[in-house]
């Protein structure tokens, strides 16, 4: 890498994600005193692993990923077909169990979809402006993106399969689509989500929405997790109740708390200031991706950058939204923080992308 790529990357975007793994191996070492600090032992070692392989992919161009891109989309096709068939984890089929590892391929196709998608509509608006808007295009983007969206939604992981939805959605008003097809799809989302509730979601997916909506109806049930998310998040105040003192935390009343509720532990034990400070960095991040979108060299890249702006905001809001009752749970990592090496190194790889993205960014900010 050159000296002025290396002048160009944005730092200030790894040192935020940084900040943020070390506040979630903070959590973490709280939350897993009871199983000798299992987790976080596993956390440290992912981390090693993700800033490798994060630095691998900033030495190697993004036009060369996206190139390939095609290949590793067929490989994670037959990835998510195949884990289909595992045993279930909690009533999902998301992992393939590996040793004392678990791998997620739904987390590492979500890069691949982007960088393949960026790749079909950079080729469409070769052919002219409009070509994006014509509905036939759309389509066949539809297609490359509702083949891994069904196999997800099959394991059934509706929270990874609504991320691709936001991450295609972000790039596809990077590419200027016409503003009557958001103003469609708006409305078909209003006409489609009673009908999905009542005729096609299973009793599961309707019993989460019904709890986000009233979890005191089930208290001990459906609705037990929510309420102690809430009941930690409050306990903790403006400075927490004090690291490895958390009610909720310590006592097992939170769960699953290194995964999803990962930052129910951190309101708990170090309080509104930490809690409200990490909210702060991940607009600081997402910020930073838009900005590295707008100022690529090229369209391409812009494109794959907001992509991957969409998969931090959307994990980031469902994430603290659902610790908070604002949002339905639907099992969503926060990016950094939550345990699983799968979702660490995802993270990371798309850190990598940006900042190579933002190595490569002329002075001149992108206009279309």
């Amino acid at each position: 890498m050159r000296k002025r790529e290396l002048k160009n990357i944005e730092w200030s975007l790894l040192i935020v994600a940084m900040i943020l793994s070390v506040i979630g191996l903070v959590a973490l070492f709280s939350a897993t005193q009871e199983t000798q600090y299992d987790e976080f032992n596993k956390q440290c070692v992912w981390l090693v692993i993700s800033l490798v392989i994060m630095v691998i992919i900033m030495l190697v161009d993004y036009e060369l990923l996206i190139k390939i891109s095609p290949i590793f989309y067929g490989i994670f096709l037959i990835l998510l077909l195949a884990v289909l068939f595992t045993t279930p984890v909690n009533g999902a089929t998301s992992w393939f169990d590996i040793g004392a590892f678990s791998f997620q391929p739904g987390e590492f196709a979500k890069i691949f979809v982007i960088l393949f998608l960026a790749l079909i509509i950079t080729k469409i608006q070769k052919k002219g402006e409009k070509e994006i808007n014509r509905p036939t295009r759309l389509l066949i983007l539809l297609a490359i993106l509702g083949l891994p969206v069904l196999l997800i939604i099959k394991q059934p992981d509706y929270g990874t399969a609504a991320a691709f939805i936001i991450a295609i959605a972000m790039m596809l008003i990077t590419a200027g689509i016409d503003k009557k097809y958001i103003i469609i799809t708006a409305i078909l989302i209003a006409i489609a989500v009673p009908l999905l509730y009542n005729f096609v979601l299973p009793e599961h997916a309707k019993k989460r929405i019904d709890i986000f909506l009233n979890p005191e109806s089930d208290p001990r049930g459906a609705g037990y997790n929510i309420i102690q998310s809430k009941l930690a998040i409050g306990a903790g105040g403006l400075t927490g109740m004090g690291f490895l003192k958390g009610n909720q935390t310590q006592l097992g009343f939170l769960y699953p708390k290194t995964t999803d509720f990962i930052f129910a532990v951190i309101g708990e034990e170090m309080g509104f200031i930490v809690a409200g400070a990490v909210i702060i960095l991940y607009v600081f991040l997402v910020t930073k991706c838009l900005y590295i979108a707008k100022t690529a060299k090229n369209e391409i890249g812009a494109l794959v950058a907001s992509g991957i702006t969409g998969i931090f905001l959307f994990h980031m809001l469902e994430n603290i939204g659902m610790v908070m009752g604002l949002l339905p749970i639907t099992g969503v990592p926060l990016p950094f923080i939550s345990y699983g090496g799968s979702s660490l190194i995802t993270n990371f790889i798309c850190i990598g992308i940006l900042l190579n993205i933002s190595s490569k960014r002329q002075k001149t900010i992108f206009v279309k």
